[in-house]
């Protein structure tokens, strides 16, 4: 095989997501309006170089509100939080920053209201995620977590007059869903949908972009962390849709080259956390292994933008 023969595909969209983006920026913002130290309860976002490069700038990491100085300034992460850890930070006098990604702040929202009207919510998530803690902790004593179709056989058994709803965590895999709300649907054939899907479309789009280069790869690179839960449904997607390979990287240093072994086309993409100049690193590392035909192709146009937290928000003149 000669080096004219290999070459890249690019998956479109990839790389920050509208959530991350304000997220990230809300942080950045902070800095600049209030200075260092800023304390973040949690990662920002699941992604270590963005992290640990906040770090550096004086941004201080915390597993609680709790662990930051009464009236510090505190920014809860993209992946929201349940109503007990704003009150801790509310009797701490801490001045708070909500970086909750809207899409999951929608998905909370819909959890107090069916807990209003009478339901069991049945939730799609991943145990241990943050999103999922914060969704559960908008409704406690109704809501019950579905890990997976193994998940599904370990609910209690619900009466045929109990109201049930299903809700998930915004960045599983599409199609594992779908079998999953199936499975729940053959044992409760009265679980009712959600008025929306809650897989946000930056998960499902860089799903779908994944899928259309997939069969074409011998190889498949994600750019992400192995904490980012849609970067590693990304990796999954893509041996699901027919990839040879697929492999899971922070830095392209961490790229092994006997992955490349008799490799023609590499797929490329990254999660919904990661900065393109990662994805630029993995490419130019790529190319100094003879991978220089780069196409790009795309799959959709994303255009969705959100506010800042008003507290952050440039003064109206």
């Amino acid at each position: 095989m000669t080096d004219a023969g290999k070459n890249v595909l690019l998956a479109a969209p990839r790389g920050y997501c509208a959530g991350v983006d304000r997220a990230v920026e809300t942080v950045e913002k902070a800095l600049e309006k209030y200075g260092a130290p800023i304390y973040v309860r949690k990662q920002i976002v699941h992604n270590r170089y963005v992290v640990e490069s906040l770090a550096e700038r004086g941004v201080i990491f915390v597993e609680e509100a709790s662990e930051a100085p009464e009236g510090a300034h505190l920014v809860f992460s993209a992946h929201g939080i349940s109503p007990a850890v704003r009150s801790e930070a509310k009797e701490r006098k801490q001045l708070t920053l909500d970086a909750t990604c809207p899409l999951v702040t929608k998905v909370h929202k819909e959890a107090q209201r069916f807990e209003r009207d009478g339901y069991h919510i049945l939730l799609v998530g991943h145990q241990g995620h943050e999103e999922v803690e914060g969704t559960a902790g908008e409704a406690p004593d109704v809501t019950h977590l579905v890990d997976g179709l193994d998940g599904v056989d370990k609910l209690p058994d619900f009466l045929d007059n109990e109201k049930l709803i299903w809700l998930s965590q915004t960045t599983l895999s599409v199609d594992e869903t779908i079998q999953i709300v199936n499975k729940l649907r053959e044992r409760f054939p009265h679980l009712e949908n959600p008025p929306s899907d809650d897989i946000c479309y930056a998960t499902q789009n860089r799903q779908e972009s994944v899928k259309a280069i997939a069969p074409k790869c011998d190889l498949m690179i994600v750019v992400g962390s192995k904490n980012s839960s849609n970067s590693v449904r990304l990796v999954e997607v893509a041996l699901e849709a027919g990839s040879k390979d697929a492999h899971l990287v922070d830095f392209a240093r961490e790229i092994n080259d006997d992955w490349l072994e008799g490799v023609q086309t590499v797929g490329l993409t990254c999660g919904a956390s990661v900065p393109e100049l990662l994805v630029r690193e993995v490419l130019e590392y790529l190319d100094e292994r003879g991978y220089s035909d780069v196409e790009q192709v795309t799959t959709s146009t994303e255009t969705i933008t959100f506010a800042l937290p008003r507290d952050l928000r440039p003064a109206r003149t």
